[in-house]
């Protein structure tokens, strides 16, 4: 049986707001959609740190987030500080958590004297490739992701969710 979904702007929620398949999905139905989801939900990220410190890659998300929260960074002297940060935290030949990336020997610390916001992006673009091709996959099958699907899965099938499930409806029926 196939199912083929469309989203039109016609059809609403009993408060107006667009009907999506989309809207619905949340939790580990989300994060299994895509790496990108995955990282925009807190709750995503800390499960796949988790994972990623079992396979002693974490430095991989975390540097990708460093460099997501350098983007937003305002200013020239805030963004030396944390560009140096990252650089020495993730990139340097002495870096505490090295990620490993193309062209690394070539980077020197002449990088920080003239930062912008997306210096580190085609670095942050291999690790997130790295993840996505690697260790996402691996999370989808492992126990941390499948033990909150099913946790997800009986919360939902629970009884007492329907039961409230069904007396919102009533209350908002009214």
């Amino acid at each position: 049986v196939f199912s083929f979904l469309f989203f039109s702007p016609e059809i609403n929620d009993s408060e107006g707001h667009p009907s999506s398949s989309h809207q619905t999905l949340k939790g580990t139905s989300k994060w299994a959609t895509s790496l990108e989801n995955l990282l925009e939900d807190p709750e995503g990220v800390k499960r796949f740190r988790e994972f990623l410190k079992k396979e002693f890659s974490e430095e991989n998300v975390l540097f990708w987030l460093a460099c997501e929260e350098f983007k937003k960074t305002q200013g020239k002297k805030q963004m030396q500080e944390k560009a140096k940060e990252i650089y020495m935290t993730f990139l340097s030949s002495k870096a505490s958590s090295q990620v490993n990336v193309e062209g690394q020997s070539r980077l020197n610390e002449t990088i920080l004297e003239t930062p912008h916001p997306l210096m580190f992006q085609k670095l942050q673009d291999q690790i997130f490739n790295l993840m996505k091709y690697d260790s996402y996959s691996r999370f989808l099958k492992s126990d941390i992701f499948l033990n909150l699907k099913k946790c997800e899965e009986q919360e939902e099938s629970s009884p007492e969710a329907q039961t409230a499930a069904k007396r919102a409806s009533r209350i908002y029926n009214t």
